[in-house]
């Protein structure tokens, strides 16, 4: 299903057109025509410094998108620029809600070592509760069953814990975890810690989201196995803004296929 039909840029703050983010061409240019989602996986893929991640981090403010591993959009110091541009943003909805998540891979690993820090402080201190000889049995008993039930939450939700698994296995566990029906999932650069295979079960589980969810992707990636999503729009963002491509068209494709078919065409001249 497709939740969010739509992004335009409105008012720019007075004296900030020619400042970033409003200067990045692919950001200009949503105040010409706008971004329109018309299916349910769009990518924006682009060279760094294109504006795909600055035009997602803008969305996911916007929408007041529920944020995995950070402070969230309102509070988060990283998303200030995402703030201001989040503010000029006008977004186009079928149906608004707060459910599925914003996620950069870089916030990820933080998340992973912070579950991990708060299933050892649950466990410390049940254990003081439990081992204290002062209580009675009865008191022991009432004094540790909150943190029993947080630690069998935890355990529901991500198994042994996120930073006891490779990157990998722990982040396909995450969108496992947290997917939820009829939700929008705003993902930067998901490709980050999944080897090619891990990133074809991502490009399975999506599948599932669309299919039997009602979920709704918005993808900014350099990764060509997850731009195959099948049916997906694709918008590449370059100096001259953004366009609609194919994939056999997207330059990160082409240039990973010609590498690949004579890697020694491209390693003798460096």
């Amino acid at each position: 299903m497709i939740h969010l039909r739509g992004v335009r840029l409105g008012s720019v703050p007075a004296g900030r057109a020619d400042a970033f983010p409003f200067s990045v061409p692919a950001i200009r240019e949503l105040g010409r025509g706008g971004l329109a989602f018309r299916t349910e996986v769009t990518f924006l893929v682009g060279e760094n410094g294109s504006g795909k991640s600055t035009l997602l981090e803008g969305v996911a403010a916007a929408a007041r998108a529920i944020v995995v591993g950070s402070a969230g959009t309102d509070d988060d110091p990283t998303l200030g620029t995402a703030r201001t541009l989040g503010r000029a943003l006008q977004l186009d909805w079928s149906r608004q809600n707060r459910k599925g998540f914003f996620l950069r891979a870089e916030d990820f690993f933080g998340f992973a070592k912070r579950m991990g820090q708060l299933h050892e402080e649950l466990t410390e201190e049940m254990r003081a509760i439990v081992e204290d000889p002062t209580l009675s049995a009865r008191a022991r008993g009432f004094g540790s069953m909150p943190y029993a039930r947080e630690l069998a939450a935890l355990k529901q939700r991500y198994g042994e814990g996120l930073d006891a698994r490779s990157h990998g296995e722990a982040f396909l566990m995450l969108f496992q975890s947290r997917f939820a029906p009829n939700g929008l999932y705003l993902l930067d650069e998901p490709e980050a810690p999944l080897s090619p295979g891990r990133q074809l079960a991502l490009i399975a589980l999506m599948k599932d989201a669309v299919e039997f969810e009602a979920a709704q992707f918005v993808v900014a990636t350099h990764s060509p196995i997850l731009m195959a999503f099948p049916g997906a729009t694709i918008f590449q963002f370059d100096p001259d803004g953004m366009r609609e491509v194919p994939y056999e068209e997207i330059e990160h494709v082409r240039l990973t296929k010609s590498f690949l078919d004579d890697p020694e065409a491209f390693l003798r001249h460096l």
